[in-house]
């Protein structure tokens, strides 16, 4: 039998990932079958557990999060209110109508959505006789459309009567009006102190203590956050021009006839050749706890037969989540079946190294 400690030592320093792979699959020639699942374990501790990485570091990003527009909006505010001095309904009105896009710093500052702004004009609407302002609308505006006087003016409307908290009044009890925050707690002063003098780090942190960092867009992006791993690993490959399908809204039976992949579902990616031919099955895995892990590693095992069966396709996993901390029945197994080509979100690049993958690199044209 081998020796445990020099065996993962050798494969942690390992001079490339081709060479790991090399030196993970004879771990079978130099262990026996009794003493190989404490091997992958360790192999799992030493090489893979340190750059796992947990999915709630990452965030799915959305391109209207980005603060360069916002900015822009700020600047057209402040500018045509002479720094939020001027804000009668008049001015709102004027400042809205002349820039759009401001309605989006004024919405900011009640703290309203654009469906919960949308509610509010439609109580101004009813109550003045003015038009409706929907949601497409709001959105429409705050990306620079135009409006006319009259939905800009219900939009003032609201801005000041929410400021003023007579739309909404300040209520008793243990509920808080959005406005008793710091930057408009006392109203449009608050906004021009803190417009003048900067926001406090201290008071942007309590922001965040209780609406949540990228709370907005961790809600916005719900539907989206399973697919984080699999979004990110289709960016890298179109990023380098390397063919692949990801199998998600493929017919089975159309992967089955273009590749001979029978197992189902099908794996997350598969990558070809110009040719069509298969090279390599990629399978992505988030785990939060480690019985999820080893539940979800049983599916490399299936993976790695089908692999096998079409003449010893490449397996590569891509994996995020603490629960793969897990090494005996969870990364270990994921380590084995794919020998060893185990990648997460801080080590995806890498995978560009592993063979197959350099010499499909270019096929495709690149993402602008």
């Amino acid at each position: 039998m081998g020796d445990l400690a020099a065996t993962v030592e050798v494969i942690a320093d390992a001079p490339t990932w081709d060479a790991r792979v090399a030196l993970v699959r004879r771990v079978p020639e130099e262990f026996g079958l009794a003493h190989q699942q404490e091997v992958y374990a360790a192999i799992a501790e030493r090489v893979y557990v340190p750059s796992l990485a947990p999915d709630f570091a990452y965030v799915h990003w959305r391109d209207e999060y980005e603060l360069a527009p916002v900015e822009d909006a700020y600047a057209h505010a402040t500018r045509l209110t002479d720094g939020f001095a001027a804000t009668d309904v008049s001015a709102l009105a004027r400042t809205i109508e002349t820039e759009p896009a401001t309605l989006w710093v004024f919405r900011l500052l009640l703290g309203f959505t654009a469906q919960e702004f949308s509610a509010a004009a439609k109580i101004i609407a009813d109550r003045d006789h003015l038009p409706t302002v929907g949601v497409a609308r709001i959105k429409g505006m705050e990306a620079g459309s135009t409006c006319n006087g009259e939905i800009a003016r219900c939009c003032a409307v609201v801005i000041d009567e929410t400021m003023a908290q007579t739309l909404f009044p300040s209520p008793a009890g243990a509920v808080r009006s959005k406005i008793a925050k710091p930057d408009t707690v006392a109203g449009w002063e608050s906004v021009r102190r803190y417009a003048r003098d900067g926001v406090p780090l201290a008071v942007f942190l309590h922001q965040r203590h209780y609406g949540g960092a990228f709370r907005q867009l961790l809600d916005s992006t719900s539907t989206k956050r399973g697919d984080v791993i699999e979004d990110a690993v289709e960016a890298l490959f179109r990023q380098h021009g390397i063919p692949f399908l990801r199998t998600g809204s493929q017919d089975q039976a159309e992967i089955e006839r273009r590749f001979g992949l029978t197992v189902k579902p099908a794996p997350d990616f598969v990558l070809f050749d110009r040719a069509g031919t298969l090279r390599a099955v990629l399978e992505c895995k988030g785990a939060n706890d480690g019985g999820t892990a080893r539940d979800k590693a049983a599916r490399f095992r299936s993976l790695r037969a089908e692999t096998a069966r079409l003449g010893g396709v490449p397996l590569f996993a891509v994996l995020a989540g603490l629960g793969w901390k897990r090494t005996a029945d969870a990364l270990g197994p994921v380590v084995r079946e794919t020998d060893g080509r185990v990648f997460t979100l801080p080590t995806l690049a890498d995978m560009l190294t592993v063979q197959p993958c350099p010499t499909l690199i270019g096929l495709e044209p690149t993402a602008v």
